[in-house]
């Protein structure tokens, strides 16, 4: 080792991994014995939470953000760095937040056991960064800022190059916003290595010195190696590596696979090897009942053109296939690339990725432009803040059309601090309203997931991992060995467990006899209701709220239920004015496209 130059390397595995292989769905319990083996390795540097690793918690695995954190200290002890990851004004969730939720995120990041929070803007609107950077340095954590990269699509140009990431980094010192280190933060893994060098050698010059340059990046498009390497040549001094089976494919390189690359070159990352691969044999253990989707493994050839990072191609894979339109992906990342040419070329990272994301699914869903995600329409409006480039003119006339709102531009902070249903009073209402404990663990639960975090809290959430051999854990998931069964038209997803059977998510007993009964069909079923309508589902999902019941008059446009899918929630609306005859559906329930939602007489 003598005269090579030891490379700092946060280990990602434990929250980049579980997000970019596992769509983020990873129990605590499961994983804690890798991350004390990891202890043992002599790795003192962790990637422990923030990011999807917060809301999927809730949403998916059905425990709580801030235990595991407490946990993952333990495990890792005292001395560790345990670093988080933030979107600027929207801390750990896709909607921006008030300034006294940002200060809040701070605030109790460190006291669950966080030293550092790496924070980004996926606009690369340095307003978004002031003020969470400065609440994460006066809660006493080191903030890392960032700069977003990727490349652009083929034939666009006007944004993500060097030129535009020195223009960035100039106006957060221009700020004063303070920081302990920078990153360059590439979620997709499309920046090409020469400019990777290029914006890391201008970085260098205008930095002081000594100021530690960190970048990050993933292997989905091929280059990670390529470009760590083009990083640490320009004068970059730490690096995100991971570890077996969370590592590679959408996730970042191997340590062992960066220990490989630097054999014979002027740097060495400065681990025991063998402690390391015993390291990952524990883990590959811990996680060997997950479910391992084939895309998490590969390199793919089509994310330069559509760029999706890795953190989000596993989560998104996951919900359609949740909704059992899995065979839809194709076109949907194919889709990504108009939506990316005409959104004003935001960095694809969340939360604008799973913007672009929503966008090019409703397109393939609905027809192109048909449908305005709300989060792409508010982009393009300017409601997240300034895009690095104009959107495309058409794109925000039809956002202003759909979502009947005005382009605007105020900042979010602005934007949120003058709305009566954000913040830490609003969320307070919500939890006593719920008969909740308000602490300010809830009210930061409730802010950031809304009425998933209202459905946690009350332990009525369902459990969403996936794991090889055990139904038990996909909750309402489940469904590669059912039916699918079609009557009149409408779609049932159709499971059977014994004496029990799951219609689209919802548990009947059921009995068959031979012969057919002599008192005929169920009076119940048989007779005649008067309907007129029936409300099908324009898509799978899930039955968020229903706003409806049995008995009241709605008019033609009366939202009658709202279905959530791919993070997004879409109104059900009367077609035709009417009375309700029959709810068909219930709360938290899982729906597919065509099915029978409500009757109105």
């Amino acid at each position: 080792m003598l005269g090579k130059k030891k490379v700092k390397f946060m280990c990602t595995a434990f929250r980049d991994g579980f997000q970019s292989v596992y769509g983020a769905r990873v129990l605590t319990e499961d994983f804690i014995p890798a991350v004390e083996a990891a202890r043992e390795a002599g790795i003192t540097w962790y990637e422990a939470g923030g990011g999807a690793r917060f809301q999927s918690l809730y949403f998916y695995c059905n425990q709580d953000a801030f235990e595991m954190m407490d946990k993952f200290r333990e495990a890792a002890g005292p001395d560790a760095d345990l670093q988080t990851l933030s979107r600027g004004v929207n801390v750990v969730g896709l909607d921006s937040q008030s300034s006294d939720i940002i200060d809040l995120h701070a605030k109790l990041f460190k006291k669950h056991g966080i030293s550092s929070i790496r924070n980004f803007d996926a606009l690369n609107d340095v307003n978004n960064l002031i003020h969470s950077g400065k609440c994460i340095v006066d809660a006493g954590l080191k903030h890392q800022v960032c700069v977003t990269l990727m490349e652009l699509p083929p034939g666009c140009e006007g944004a993500h190059d060097a030129v535009f990431y020195e223009k960035t980094l100039r106006r957060i010192l221009d700020a004063g916003i303070p920081f302990d280190s920078v990153c360059f933060k590439d979620a997709s893994g499309t920046a090409v290595p020469s400019k990777v060098h290029e914006t890391v050698k201008r970085a260098r010059r205008m930095l002081p010195a000594g100021t530690l340059i960190h970048f990050h990046t993933h292997e989905t498009a091929g280059i990670s190696v390529q470009g760590y390497m083009a990083a640490l040549d320009a004068g970059a001094d730490a690096i995100d590596l991971s570890l077996a089976p969370a590592s590679g494919g959408t996730c970042q390189p191997d340590v062992a696979t960066m220990w490989h690359a630097f054999r014979g070159s002027k740097y060495d990352l400065g681990v025991d090897i063998d402690k390391v691969m015993e390291a990952e044999k524990v883990f590959k253990e811990c996680m060997e009942d997950y479910f391992m989707p084939p895309e998490a493994l590969k390199v793919e050839p089509m994310i330069p053109w559509s760029p999706m990072p890795g953190g989000a191609l596993t989560a998104n894979t996951q919900m359609l296939r949740d909704n059992d339109i899995m065979e839809k992906f194709p076109e949907m990342i194919a889709a990504m690339s108009d939506v990316v040419k005409r959104g004003g070329f935001g960095t694809s990272v969340t939360p604008v990725s799973q913007f672009y994301f929503q966008q090019a699914f409703n397109n393939v869903m609905f027809g192109p432009w048909e449908k305005i995600a709300d989060g792409y329409g508010k982009m393009v409006l300017g409601y997240f803040g300034k895009t690095p480039v104009s959107p495309d003119p058409e794109i925000v006339e039809i956002a202003e059309e759909q979502l009947s709102m005005e382009p605007t531009i105020q900042t979010p902070i602005e934007i949120n601090d003058a709305d009566p249903k954000k913040g830490i009073p609003a969320a307070k209402k919500q939890l006593e309203d719920a008969g909740l404990p308000v602490t300010d663990e809830n009210i930061f639960i409730v802010a950031t997931c809304l009425d998933k975090g209202i459905t946690y809290l009350k332990g009525d959430a369902v459990l969403g991992i996936r794991k090889v051999d055990s139904n038990a854990s996909l909750g309402q998931t489940s469904g590669a060995d059912g039916y699918t069964v079609s009557v009149n038209g409408t779609k049932y997803t159709v499971n059977f467990d014994g004496d029990r059977a799951s219609v689209n998510g919802k548990t009947y007993e059921f009995e068959v006899t031979a012969g057919t009964s002599k008192d005929g069909p169920d009076t119940a079923v048989a007779k005649s209701s008067g309907v007129n309508t029936q409300v099908q589902a324009g898509m799978p999902g899930s039955v968020v709220r229903i706003e409806r019941k049995v008995g009241d008059i709605v008019s033609k446009g009366d939202v009658l239920l709202v279905l959530e899918a791919m993070k997004m929630e879409v109104d059900v609306k009367a077609l035709e004015g009417g009375k309700v005859e029959a709810v068909h559906v219930e709360q938290g329930q899982r729906v597919t496209a065509g099915q029978l939602l409500m009757d109105l007489g």
